[in-house]
């Protein structure tokens, strides 16, 4: 999923939760705010006064590193015979 400025906030997060630490390094108060169902990424940046392409570019570069791993699947536990 790439991003944009114009993607919902709560949207970005639960997607991609590896976003959420951005928004946490940015001091954003977005996560776990009611507002962020209806803030766009470039909402949230003009409230809290980033510059919202250094903002894109950082949740883009997380995305990649995210997209780029394997999927990691639980190894099957052994059940009680």
């Amino acid at each position: 999923m790439p991003i944009g400025f114009d993607d919902l906030v709560d949207d970005v997060m639960s997607s991609i939760p590896e976003t959420i630490r951005v928004f946490l390094a940015f001091k954003m108060g977005c996560v776990g705010c009611p507002i962020a169902c209806f803030h766009t990424v470039d909402d949230a940046c003009r409230e809290h006064g980033f510059d919202r392409d250094a903002f894109l570019e950082a949740l883009r570069s997380v995305t990649a590193k995210a997209m780029a791993r394997p999927a990691r699947c639980c190894p099957e536990r052994s059940r009680p015979a």
